[in-house]
């Protein structure tokens, strides 16, 4: 009990210093992943002492936590963004992983003086960006949609090829033709896997009334996790049935949506943490002074020359400007998912894994301390940042089950052009009202002359069969001004 104790003692203290971490980390620049591994650093044996070195458990918890990220990735990325970029994103995360597996195995080979199986393994470890970095990074810059679907995207679905790669290339003893049809397979069928569940698991929760508000985050979450767990129970990709799934789910028609996102958001953060302080732990500063030199030179291959070339390559029938490729190729972050990649190999026995895994380690460090501190400038810099969206619309909304209505929570953004508007003007359609309105920290209920204003928010009571042209009603007019129906403006 005294052991248990200390761990949960342990535990959430690392939490608590991880999470303020974020805001010192913030203010000084500096990714926050580099504070969590160095937290993990001080815990380990170089610091408090604790040992650990058990890279089967760590393959796994990583592989887990990845799956939390990989969901709330899903979860939290809309289609309206990735749509116009789904070409692109699919080709970075196909096209430029093949790529740029071969360009780095090739560099590797000469430079490192690798067999041609070990540099193609580092360079599969290496091809992955991660998806916990690019979301919570990019999110912040202000760059177009595009730009930013495309990196999402590609984050989210190039895990899956990354570790079907390294997988391979750690227990196969022979390649053979049916390997690329293999892989196609897995990808293919877990973007199926991910889809079907999915769209079940939203009809689901559509139609089934729980008892808690809470329940509803945890059953969208637990669908996300089966869909992993039945891709790869299927021999198919998990981990993007995972990101599928979440991407069908975040992008449907849930029950108490907002709590759902947020408590996505939180599991994701809390992912983050666990997973770069054990990486952390894992890690021995000892050994790391022998693989800073092949870390450097692998890092420099893979950021140079492989990422801009396939990523050149990966574009091509996209005719996106070089300035954008510029960008592409620079925000291609390294996070956990090559460390969690590299314990795969070490797990299977594979001689030369643990140079590996401590060379990318200082990759991922040097990195993330490069990339992630610049990434803002260079954006700046190419003039990326101008025409970003300003403001965007949120609306959740929760079934009122025995009344067959739903109530809808607006928060009205800064810079939306429901600013202004009298409540007359906004002319929602029958079954629709407004009930409440909060300003300035009170509440009041409207008049038909009341006036709408930045930072309102409303709550809108609707009949089930109104709630939809009501939210499009009201996206309309936050887009297009009381005049959104002369304009053309449906709010879709």
């Amino acid at each position: 009990m005294n052991g248990l104790t200390l761990a949960l003692g342990i535990g959430a203290v690392v939490v608590l210093v991880a999470v303020l971490a974020v805001r010192v980390s913030v203010r000084l620049g500096l990714p926050s992943l580099l504070v969590y591994l160095g937290i993990g650093v001080v815990l380990g044996e170089a610091g408090f002492g604790i040992r650990f070195d058990d890279a089967q458990l760590t393959q796994a918890l990583g592989l887990a936590a990845l799956v939390l990220i990989l969901t709330e990735g899903g979860l939290t990325t809309r289609w309206s963004d990735v749509r116009p970029s789904i070409g692109i994103g699919i080709a970075l995360s196909t096209v430029a992983v093949a790529l740029s597996i071969g360009v780095t195995a090739a560099g590797l080979h000469l430079i490192l003086g690798l067999d041609w199986k070990m540099a193609a393994l580092w360079g599969a470890v290496l091809a992955s960006t991660d998806a916990a970095a690019v979301f919570s990074v990019l999110r912040g810059l202000g760059v177009s949609k595009r730009l930013v679907g495309s990196l999402e995207l590609e984050s989210g679905l190039n895990d899956a090829p990354s570790y079907i790669a390294v997988v391979l290339l750690s227990t196969a003893t022979t390649l053979d033709w049916s390997v690329p049809a293999l892989v196609v397979y897995e990808l293919l069928a877990g973007a199926v896997i991910g889809l079907l569940l999915g769209w079940l698991g939203a009809v689901a929760l559509r139609h089934v009334a729980l008892p808690a508000t809470g329940l509803y985050p945890l059953a969208t979450v637990a669908v996300c996790v089966f869909a992993f767990a039945s891709g790869q129970f299927a021999h198919a990709s998990g981990l993007l049935a995972t990101y599928v799934a979440g991407l069908v789910l975040g992008n449907s028609r849930l029950p108490h949506r907002s709590d759902t996102l947020s408590f996505a958001e939180g599991l994701g953060w809390l992912s983050q943490i666990g997973l770069f302080v054990l990486l952390g732990l894992f890690a021995s500063p000892s050994r790391l002074l022998s693989a800073v030199i092949p870390g450097l030179v692998a890092g420099a291959v893979l950021t140079l020359v492989a990422r801009p070339l396939s990523v050149l390559l990966s574009v091509l029938p996209f005719r996106v400007p070089w300035r954008e490729q510029v960008f592409l190729s620079w925000a291609g972050l390294r996070g956990a998912v090559p460390i969690v990649l590299a314990m795969i190999p070490i797990s299977q026995g594979v001689p030369g894994a643990r140079q590996l895994v401590d060379a990318v380690f200082v990759l991922v460090i040097v990195l993330t301390l490069v990339q992630g501190s610049t990434l803002s400038l260079l954006a700046r810099f190419l003039g990326l940042t101008k025409g970003a969206e300003s403001h965007e619309m949120q609306v959740d909304a929760a079934p009122l089950d025995e009344l067959g209505a739903e109530l809808l929570q607006v928060k009205i953004p800064a810079g939306s052009r429901l600013h202004g508007v009298y409540l007359t003007e906004l002319r929602l359609p029958p079954g629709a009202t407004v009930s409440l309105v909060t300003r300035n920290g009170g509440a009041f209920t409207p008049q038909p002359t009341t006036r709408l204003e930045e930072l309102d928010q409303l709550l809108i009571v609707a009949t089930q069969e109104a709630r939809i042209a009501t939210e499009r009603r009201i996206r309309a007019v936050d887009r297009a001004g009381r005049y959104a129906r002369w304009r053309g403006e449906q709010g879709h």
